[in-house]
């Protein structure tokens, strides 16, 4: 008898527990939601994470807070969304550098991305454009590459640090192209575009919202995109692998990403995706988004999660290939 009444017990409580996954999915959500950004308020990050953020909130009639956690590349935000309870109202607008780049170069993160965050969607791609100094004499990649190789290590870019998107980019570029550029890594995105506009730098790769102001005033030439295709914000820059054979595989683009704690159930994940998918569906958002540089890219969570695995391994390859450590 009493083992009867175990197995009924237990029958009961998993039904239970069912029944109250489903009903927190659909009384979801009920209070204010927390979007961390682990970047300064004021950058494409925050553009894209507050136009969504308004979104959500229209769509479930509850505040969605977007709360700026940057530092230690993206560490501070990753670890303060963990540490909340996974119940889907702290959701993490994470990055390409902080969700493949930075676990395929350090070995000593506190957390495993893998494992530790659910994907919920892929967000936006952003394009990064290569731009140079108007007083270098090249107009396209391979005019570039064919400098470079003429005046091997006399040509130096920028980017914002060692191991970041715009270095890991430049690695990329120089391994598959055979050149030799020297690396000047600066604490931000403000100090090395100061510098390339006075001519200190020679190039860089940068995101389309910054570059894309001061290439149209003469301080900056474009001369490829990152991208497998043209951005329609700037169609006339052609991309990196149409320069040749050597680079048809060529693409560097960053990315946003929404996730959120590795407990949350996966029917609250489900509804989050929903209203994300509906969201960057949307015609004015995608316009909105495009006058930027940003390419929707809404996806379900596990294509978002196979998406982040490939990212990964793909830089992995890079690393080793340009025999890149971080101290």
């Amino acid at each position: 008898m009493k083992t009867i009444f175990r197995c009924v017990a237990a029958v009961l409580l998993a039904t239970s527990a069912s029944w109250a996954v489903a009903q927190s999915a659909q009384n979801f959500p009920n209070r204010a939601l927390r979007m961390v950004i682990h970047f300064p308020p004021g950058g494409p990050t925050d553009f894209v994470g507050r136009a969504l953020g308004q979104k959500l909130s229209e769509a479930w009639k509850q505040q969605v807070v977007v709360e700026n956690r940057p530092g230690a590349g993206g560490v501070i935000g990753i670890e303060n969304v963990l540490r909340a309870p996974p119940d889907g109202y702290t959701m993490l607008f994470g990055t390409g550098g902080s969700l493949a780049l930075a676990p395929a170069l350090r070995s000593n993160l506190p957390y495993d991305v893998f494992k530790d965050l659910a994907p919920i969607s892929l967000l936006v791609v952003n394009p990064q454009i290569l731009v140079v100094h108007p007083s270098l004499p090249v107009r396209s990649v391979n005019e570039l590459i064919k400098l470079a190789k003429a005046k091997p290590g006399q040509i130096n870019y920028g980017s914002v640090g060692p191991g970041s998107p715009q270095h890991m980019g430049m690695e990329l570029l120089k391994s598959m192209a055979g050149v030799n550029l020297v690396h000047i890594p600066y604490k931000g995105t403000a100090p090395a575009m100061t510098d390339l506009i006075a001519g200190q730098i020679s190039a860089m790769f940068n995101s389309m919202p910054s570059v894309l102001p001061q290439i149209a005033s003469g301080r900056m030439r474009g001369i490829a995109v990152g991208s497998a295709k043209r951005s329609p914000a700037a169609p006339d820059i052609p991309t990196v692998a149409e320069s040749g054979p050597a680079l048809k595989d060529f693409q560097y683009v960053t990315w946003y990403a929404m996730l959120a704690h590795a407990g949350v159930p996966k029917d609250i994940i489900a509804k989050i995706n929903g209203e994300l998918v509906k969201a960057l569906s949307e015609p004015e958002m995608a316009k909105r988004f495009s006058s930027q540089g940003a390419e929707p890219a809404p996806s379900t969570p596990e294509e978002l999660g196979k998406f982040m695995r490939k990212e990964f391994e793909d830089w992995q390859k890079v690393i080793k290939s340009a025999n890149i450590k971080l101290e």
